[in-house]
């Protein structure tokens, strides 16, 4: 947990909404308690005094919401990151309203926004085609955390998940649909593509698979580029700019299943050096170890820190 904590206050625009106190006037005020402790968490690892900054209040305001991470047992690193944007989402959301260019999307026209959706939230667009009547309907679905296949047990880049993920897919038996035009379930045809790309996308690499009916773990040498990662072979004709990438930061798991480790690497976007976190301990690394072989999640962004965060950082320097 401590690994999500450290990545996602290493992500430069949630460090410039956080710092520069814009987060206070999202609250909502019966339920503000995660993200005042989180925007604290946040002041003192950037602002405060110690080398080491204990999340202890954010797990306990945390916890209290989600009690299976109250527990000091080890969790899901992706299931975490989850909660924790489910939870700054809920406190922070404020209702919109949309253009709405499709009347079939009439009900959506009202949406709940945040910092969250603003920063983390892109669309896939799934252009299901049957394949007896060839009648094709798009079925859009929104995403926080894309989790990507590995189509290799030896080694393979993050390149081949992304083709793996967005491959056509042939849906019969138990999963064919049911086609308006026939009248009957029949065998479809199933392509995705991004119809939006987030300014921060996370890939959840899927290193746990059931194995003989239990469920074990991938060790997969998985490549991926620390920038210019480019999204557009994925997106839609729309989706033509803003979709190169670099990392952040990086979710590694080392061990086993039900006995491993989490540790973090993250960028610093204003020295550009890299930093490994395992708890309290940090090292610095080059730019070659931030390569490795137990990566899990891998935060990619498009942004960088704005001025106010500079200002701040060198306002904090000069005191």
């Amino acid at each position: 947990m401590n690994a999500i904590l450290q990545c996602l206050c290493s992500v430069p625009p949630l460090v410039d909404y956080f710092l520069s106190g814009k987060y206070k006037a999202a609250l909502q005020k019966e339920n503000d308690d995660s993200a005042t402790a989180f925007g604290c968490l946040m002041s003192n690892m950037w602002l405060g005094e110690f080398d080491c900054v204990s999340p202890e209040d954010f797990y306990s305001v945390l916890g209290k919401r989600y009690p299976t991470f109250s527990k000091r047992t080890q969790q899901d690193a992706q299931e975490f990151l989850i909660c924790v944007l489910n939870e700054l989402h809920e406190t922070l959301k404020t209702s919109s309203k949309r253009c709405v260019t499709d009347a079939k999307a009439s009900r959506g026209s009202v949406s709940e926004t945040s910092i969250i959706t603003q920063l983390f939230e892109g669309q896939l667009g799934y252009d299901i085609t049957c394949l007896e009547c060839k009648a094709t309907t798009n079925r859009p679905e929104t995403f926080t955390v894309l989790s990507l296949p590995i189509p290799s047990k030896r080694a393979c880049s993050l390149q081949d998940c992304l083709k793996c993920f967005f491959q056509q897919d042939t849906l019969t038996w138990n999963n064919q649909i049911h086609c308006s035009w026939c009248g009957t379930k029949q065998d479809a045809a199933v392509k995705g593509t991004m119809t939006k790309a987030p300014q921060i996308i996370i890939f959840h690499l899927k290193r746990f698979e059931w194995q003989d009916k239990h469920k074990g773990k991938l060790s997969t040498a998985i490549s991926y580029p620390l920038s210019n990662l480019d999204l557009s072979p994925y997106g839609s004709p729309l989706l033509c700019k803003d979709t190169e990438y670099s990392l952040c930061a990086v979710v590694n798991h080392s061990g086993f299943l039900d006995d491993g480790h989490y540790t973090a690497f993250c960028n610093h976007s204003l020295t550009k050096n890299w930093y490994r976190f395992d708890d309290e301990q940090i090292t610095k690394i080059p730019n070659s170890s931030v390569q490795t072989d137990t990566a899990y999640l891998l935060f990619y962004t498009i942004k960088a820190f704005s001025a106010p965060i500079k200002a701040l950082l060198v306002m904090e320097n000069e005191q």
